[in-house]
């Protein structure tokens, strides 16, 4: 298949694509570059490699949410945050969180669907409340760090690890998942 069949095959699936896959690959694509952007204009050097291969995930996650790419877009934006960025958690490591748990869901989300599927309100409802609950509790949670951490707490590291898992135990329940298949 030459390249000008492969983009009008490209072009052609585009123009079939049910409106919530679109708006899941737009959502990703947003909250992608908010995740990029907003490390990169921090006063603290962000490594240079972090933008370059981050913008080149992000397209690829956009294009192929299903594939390997949402992850490894979220795993090179926490690195690149995790080398360079000062350790007291801030407003703009809460905004970088929150942009990766959309990346994360969305890509989840448009992964599962074929381009051309129809999506019901039914299905978008199921997604809606766990994406909510992550997106609100993510600064909640990252604020809750910064009160323990400058409290100087014993086992303040043990007090966050608890409210990461009660988060993704809320989430889970939330989502109206069984522990078992029956």
């Amino acid at each position: 298949m030459t390249a000008d069949e492969k983009i009008t095959l490209w072009l052609a699936q585009l123009r079939v694509a049910g409106r919530a896959v679109v708006v899941a690959r737009l959502v990703i694509a947003v909250a992608g570059a908010v995740a990029l952007v907003v490390p990169s204009v921090q006063s603290w050097d962000q490594a240079d490699l972090v933008p370059i291969v981050g913008g080149a995930l992000l397209l690829c996650t956009v294009v192929l949410p299903d594939s390997l790419a949402a992850l490894l877009f979220v795993l090179v934006v926490t690195l690149g945050w995790l080398m360079r960025a000062p350790g007291a958690p801030s407003w703009s490591l809460a905004l970088t969180a929150v942009a990766l748990v959309v990346v994360h869901l969305a890509a989840a989300f448009a992964g599962q669907l074929p381009s051309y599927a129809r999506v019901h309100r039914a299905a978008l409802r199921r997604w809606w409340l766990p994406g909510a609950i992550a997106v609100l509790l993510a600064p909640a949670v990252a604020g809750a760090a910064a009160l323990v951490r400058n409290a100087d707490v014993a086992g303040s590291l043990v007090v966050t690890a608890a409210a990461t898992a009660l988060t993704a135990a809320t989430i889970w329940f939330a989502a109206d998942q069984k522990l078992s298949r029956d």
